[in-house]
């Protein structure tokens, strides 16, 4: 008789007792959490129930996917997200699951029947819920936001464009401008000027600083500058250090008619030109580093640690000093770190350099993971006014993979700076020979060490 009596389902009346009606709404709930969709299918609007399970098992899919080209083939899944109409499609896509989930959970907490569970159990089905509905989409959201965010940054910072290019001699060469556009100044006459050089293989890095007031550089002989200057920048005064070249380069478009056209100006031409001719490296991409946006950079990573060898004085040269930046480590906001980074008063040109290569270490160093995904919105924000390149967004997954290998690498420094380098009177052949010799320094530190074997 027992084989006649009628099954007891998610939909009987016999489930309908208050205790199997609690166990039924924690099931259901559970359900839905792990797997959208299936409480529908049990005990629900089967329809609804299969959009759901496709939509989780496309979603599923796609993780995977990500997954497995982060091991196999990282630089090609940055590419994906690096591009800005990728990131678009990406954030449409968790925004409409995140809707999805929102509708399914609700429609979940209809289905628990909440009114035929009695005393404290009732509460507890609803928060449980609740909570399986406001987590993942809440978490939807965010992720949504950081994908609005990066794509804003993304399309504001990267605007080249152009296909992927080959490393020039087994290296991707770039060449650093810290600009100082506050209101007190004209132009964007660099302030500071660098290049990175990376081993495309193994990650090694070499940053070569150059001091702005650098005479006599010389161009190379396929640059329209060359056409002005065939013995080099070799005219009296400041009007011909090497940071001029921007000014003069502004001054005279007609030599770079092209430059607009590939995101740049003819001053950042005439500079490149003129950094070519100091490093003997080609220069395949530039960043300029606008000084005002870096201290709202550094607000939002929270305040940058540096270790001060010596007070730094806040104020402009012959004029009273606000403040002082006191010996030893600090942690500096915008406004400090922007004035230890920038002060004249009381320092070198040289001492200058130094202080800014610190200054843009201690930033690198904290791009941690944690930093990005508390304050990522915050640092995007302040990336669109600080930086400017003519990186075109399909390098922008390569280079990042690129980046992973040197984060971990010791970077080779080197100052082209008084003794080794007269500023009034530089010999460019011993510079681009220290150059060349701190590359190779660079790429042999990166080489995994040997151990000695046995018996040797």
């Amino acid at each position: 008789m027992s084989l006649l009596a009628p099954k007891v389902t998610l939909r009987h009346p016999v489930a309908e007792m208050p205790k199997v009606m609690h166990r039924r709404g924690w099931w259901l709930v559970i359900m839905g959490l792990l797997l959208p969709g299936s409480a529908q299918i049990a005990a629900g609007n089967r329809k609804l129930g299969r959009f759901g399970l496709v939509t989780t098992f496309i979603m599923w899919g796609i993780a995977l996917l990500a997954l497995l080209l982060w091991f196999v083939n990282r630089g090609l899944l940055l590419t994906i997200v690096g591009n800005g109409i990728a990131m678009l499609g990406i954030e449409i896509i968790v925004i409409a699951y995140g809707i999805i989930w929102l509708v399914i959970g609700f429609d979940t907490l209809r289905l628990t029947k909440l009114v035929k569970i009695r005393g404290a159990g009732k509460w507890s089905v609803a928060v449980a819920a609740l909570v399986a509905i406001i987590v993942p989409v809440g978490a939807a959201g965010y992720v949504a936001s950081l994908l609005d965010a990066s794509r804003g940054f993304i399309n504001d910072v990267f605007q080249a464009s152009g296909p992927t290019q080959d490393p020039i001699n087994g290296h991707y060469t770039f060449m650093l401008l810290g600009a100082d556009s506050g209101e007190d100044r004209e132009g964007l006459r660099p302030d500071s000027i660098a290049v990175v050089t990376v081993n495309a293989e193994t990650g090694a890095a070499t940053m070569v600083g150059i001091p702005r007031n650098l005479m006599n550089v010389p161009f190379p002989e396929d640059s329209p500058m060359a056409s002005h200057w065939p013995n080099g920048f070799n005219c009296a005064g400041a009007d011909c250090m090497i940071n001029a070249a921007y000014t003069y380069g502004m001054a005279n478009p007609d030599l770079y008619p092209d430059a607009e056209e590939n995101n740049s100006d003819p001053g950042l031409e005439a500079t490149r030109d003129a950094v070519q001719g100091v490093t003997g490296l080609e220069i395949q991409y530039y960043v300029v580093i606008d000084m005002q946006g870096f201290a709202d950079l550094v607000d939002a990573l929270g305040g940058v640690k540096i270790d001060v060898e010596k007070r730094v004085p806040i104020g402009i040269t012959g004029g009273p000093v606000e403040a002082w930046i006191e010996p030893g480590e600090q942690v500096m906001d915008g406004y400090t770190a922007l004035w230890y980074a920038r002060s004249r008063a009381d320092s070198s040109d040289y001492d200058r350099m130094e202080r800014q290569r610190q200054v843009m270490e201690a930033v690198i160093k904290q791009f941690t993971p944690q930093t990005l995904l508390t304050s990522y919105n915050g640092l995007a924000e302040a990336g669109k006014d600080f930086v400017q390149t003519d990186i075109p967004q399909s390098m922008i997954g390569y280079l990042t993979d690129l980046a992973d290998k040197t984060r971990v690498l010791p970077m080779e420094n080197l100052e082209l700076v008084p003794p080794l380098i007269l500023s009034e009177d530089p010999d460019f052949e011993l510079a681009r020979s220290e150059v060349a010799e701190a590359m190779e320094r660079a790429y042999q530190n990166s080489l995994p060490s040997e151990s000695p074997t046995d018996g040797e």
